[in-house]
Formats: C-alpha cells, structure tokens, sequence
C-alpha cells in the first residue's frame, strides 16, 4: 500500500508509505496518490488534507530504479502522468492542502511540498533540489512556484547547486511557513489543520482559487475576479453564519457550505 489514508474530523491524512527506499516515488504512488486528492475534492466530510511522510523521510523524489528498468516508464511520462497530474491536483483543489514535512524532501518531493498552500517542516528535515546533481532540469512546478516565493536569486541557486536547505533557513529565507520542533510537530501540524478544517471551506477554497489566478492576471483582472468570487462567497452558509455569530458575539459554526 503506497498510500495510507486516515480521516479524522475533517481532515484527510495522506501518508506516503514507502519508507524503504524513503519514500521515492514509484507509478503505483503517483496514481494512488492523483486518487486519493480527487476523493478528498469529491468528499464534503473531507475540509482541509495533510500530506506527510511514513518513517525518516517525507519524500526523495523519484525512485530512480523505476527510471533506469528498461521497462518502465520514459522520463516524458513520468513528469507528464506522474507528477504534472499531483501538482494540478493539489493547486486546484478548493480545500487547504498542508504539507508536514517530517524529514527530508528531496527532487520532486521538494517541489510537491512547495505546491502545498501551507508547509510546516520538523527543525531536522532539509529541502533539497537535487536535480542537477543527475544532470536533469527541476520539475514538479520547481522552475514555477520555487522563484516566485524565495526570488530569482536564491532560487537558480539552489537549483543549479542542489545544496541542502535546512528546515530553519527554509522559514528564513520564506520558502516555508514554519519549521517546528521534531517533539512538537506532528501535534503542531494537526492543531492547525484542525483549526482549518472548522473554517468556512468555500471561502477557503475561493481564496485559494483567486491568488492562483493572480500570478498571471493583470491588477484590473484580478479587481474583476476578486469581485466575481466575493460574490459567490457571499451566497454561502457559512457567510451567513459568520455575519450572525459576529452580530451574537458568539464564535461562528461554519459547516463548509
């Protein structure tokens, strides 16, 4: 089982469970997982999801062994059907995506992570962009999301070197939210979700929807679309619930609708 799941108050842990060969992924995960996200948008029980690795590592990219058998899959497919698909999957989803990054995330599981909405790292993991150390190019989004949160900079220097990022500097540097102590991280990371997963989700979701769209929108576009969805927020239960528990002074009880 490539991929465990455990759901628990509305919210869905996703567990990449091949801790052997840390995690790597092979084509079984990669689909299971493109599975489990599209059950996760499909669920309404299902508010906010956490993705995290099982044992040492929270994910070391691609298991090369699947790269070098001569009957596997080519390099095309699987960045095209493997990976392409789990970042589309992960930015699209209306519902909070948190990355708990137990341990390191190295090549393509750097890059999932950073596609998350929110990062938590433990003070021990380290991100690396190991590419370049195999003569390949960052996929998984690396090339798109990694210079717009950290700059031009910093990011063609991480990319061309591969060098090791520790959970520490990754906050510094703001490629992540936050890097927690390894005894209080996964308490840390359920306590947000938790906190996520009772906030009004379309909201959440239309949020989520409008700040992707603002990376190629002109400032009038986005007036527009911010306008748009406000409306269709406006429209919900949990708005009108928000609107009451504040004029009851009471704390709202949204139920994602």
């Amino acid at each position: 089982m490539e991929i465990k799941i455990e759901q628990r108050d509305g919210i869905c842990l996703i567990t990449l469970n091949r801790p052997k060969v840390y995690n790597s992924f092979n084509k079984p995960m990669a689909m299971a997982l493109q599975q489990t996200l599209d059950a996760c948008a499909k669920d309404k029980n299902v508010r906010a999801i956490v993705l995290k690795g099982e044992g040492k590592a929270f994910c070391a990219g691609q298991d090369l062994a699947e790269v070098t058998d001569p009957e596997g899959p080519e390099l095309k497919s699987i960045v095209g059907e493997h990976y392409n698909p789990i970042i589309s999957r992960i930015r699209s989803i209306e519902k909070p995506v948190i990355a708990a990054v137990n341990g390191v995330a190295a090549g393509a599981g750097a890059n999932i992570a950073l596609a998350c909405d929110i990062v938590f790292a433990k003070k021990s993991a380290s991100f690396i962009q190991a590419f370049s150390k195999i003569g390949l190019i960052p996929d998984s989004g690396g090339t798109y999301f990694l210079p717009r949160i950290i700059g031009f900079q910093k990011a063609m220097a991480l990319m061309m070197t591969g060098d090791k990022v520790s959970a520490e500097d990754a906050e510094e540097m703001k490629m992540i939210y936050k890097a927690i102590n390894d005894e209080d991280f996964d308490e840390t990371v359920m306590t947000f979700a938790e906190k996520l997963s009772k906030m009004p989700t379309r909201a959440l979701g239309l949020t989520k929807k409008a700040v992707n769209s603002s990376y190629n929108n002109t400032m009038q576009q986005q007036l527009d679309l911010e306008e748009n969805l406000q409306n269709e927020a406006g429209q919900t239960d949990d708005f009108s619930e928000g609107v009451q528990a504040f004029l009851d002074k009471r704390t709202p009880k949204f139920t994602g609708k």
